[in-house]
């Protein structure tokens, strides 16, 4: 994982933090969702009905939900949003503003296979996983997600799925919501903030940390990619960037 460095951490040479999380907290029960209702609305009042919400079994430290917002006629893709990571606040630094209180989105092409048959097959699963792992990561490892920060599938870093060339994800600000999604002000002293997930290739992962957000996000507007995951989308990297270039 990386994220903005401070001082006497290990950096990348691009500028960011490094972190190598240790042994996750011992499992403990989630009390429930707090906001579910407060968050559906929110959906509902700026992407749209939510068509049907993959409900969590069994959960640790936060209870994780994820609502689908299928495509329509003037947005043609789907968008999973996740409720509940927002029940605990994320261990941010006193010294960072920075959201205490997120919950994650990834947008897919309208036609993904959502269905209960298709969920078997992890080609179709992996954004849910990865949804789900990332909302849950800062809740077991007494740490934050928040602009910028990338994690890797894996040390090394594989693939998702078979078949699937990411690798990695970044959190950042999705630029394809309405104004006003962004944020959900629940009190005076609590407002959760709504991120994108960003798949990314090993390459754009090996850019980032050594070159820098910025300069991936500059390759992202230079090819135009946004925060709609696209498969088989243009590697900005290039399939020759490699870590030590």
């Amino acid at each position: 994982m990386s994220e903005q460095p401070k001082s006497a951490d290990v950096v990348s040479l691009g500028g960011s933090r490094i972190l190598r999380h240790g042994a996750a907290a011992d499992w403990r029960p989630a009390d429930g969702e707090m906001c579910l209702e407060r968050i559906s609305a929110h959906i509902e009042r700026y992407l749209g009905p939510v068509d049907a919400v993959f409900h969590e079994i069994v959960s640790d430290a936060v209870h994780i939900d994820v609502h689908i917002v299928a495509a329509s006629a003037g947005f043609p893709y789907l968008r999973l949003v996740t409720s509940g990571m927002s029940d605990l606040p994320m261990a941010v630094p006193a010294d960072v503003p920075a959201p205490r209180h997120l919950e994650l989105m990834i947008t897919l092409p309208g036609d993904w296979p959502l269905a209960q048959q298709d969920l078997s097959d992890e080609r179709h699963y992996w954004p849910i996983r990865l949804l789900k792992t990332l909302a849950r990561l800062p809740h077991r490892h007494a740490t934050w997600l928040g602009y910028g920060h990338t994690v890797p599938h894996g040390d090394p870093a594989e693939p998702y799925a078979g078949d699937v060339g990411f690798a990695g994800a970044i959190v950042l600000p999705s630029i394809s919501v309405p104004d006003g999604f962004a944020e959900l002000v629940v009190d005076a002293d609590k407002t959760i903030a709504f991120m994108a997930v960003v798949p990314l290739y090993p390459e754009e992962m090996a850019l980032k940390l050594h070159r820098g957000t910025d300069a991936l996000l500059e390759r992202f507007s230079r090819k135009d990619v946004s925060d709609i995951c696209e498969p088989g989308r243009a590697n900005v990297a290039g399939k020759r960037f490699g870590l030590f270039r």
